[in-house]
């Protein structure tokens, strides 16, 4: 072969060899798919008491009922069934246990998350019925006039 296919041959070579031990200097000699397989992906095993020691953000919402039952009764009744709480509420994590007040973001964004009218074909998320912000009460929170635990009734 000629020299102009050598130079970049070796060029290539330099560089995946240079990539290989930097990559060997470089991770952990613990990190990979383990005994168990794919099933978690790559992961260090050295780092697995580490992250099953850390607080899991959001709970499910028989963690709310402990508290909340009235709420969550008149939810199961609701089109909101299925949304577990922490979707509109926040996550758990933190959560007093006696809050004097607990503030909840009644915005009218919030509604619009799920509720904005979807002008375009989509998944499941064309069968949440949809309203168009600029006509449907502008500048009025939802709230104002739906409960969230039962959007059917009307609040006034």
């Amino acid at each position: 072969m000629k020299k102009h296919v050598w130079r970049p041959l070796f060029v290539v070579l330099s560089l995946v060899i240079f990539i290989l031990l930097f990559r060997l200097a470089y991770v952990p000699a613990d990190f990979g798919a383990q005994e168990r397989g794919y099933t978690f992906g790559f992961h260090r095993l050295g780092n697995e008491q580490e992250w099953k020691d850390y607080p899991a953000k959001y709970k499910n919402s028989s963690y709310c009922n402990e508290c909340h039952d009235d709420k969550v009764k008149s939810l199961k009744a609701s089109a909101h069934a299925i949304i577990p709480c922490e979707n509109c509420h926040g996550a758990a994590l933190g959560h007093p246990d006696k809050p004097e007040k607990l503030t909840v973001d009644r915005s009218r964004g919030q509604c619009l998350r799920c509720h904005a009218k979807l002008y375009m074909p989509s998944s499941g998320r064309n069968n949440i019925p949809g309203i168009d912000p600029e006509q449907h009460n502008p500048g009025t929170a939802c709230a104002e006039c739906h409960n969230p635990h039962n959007p059917s009734l009307e609040e006034m």
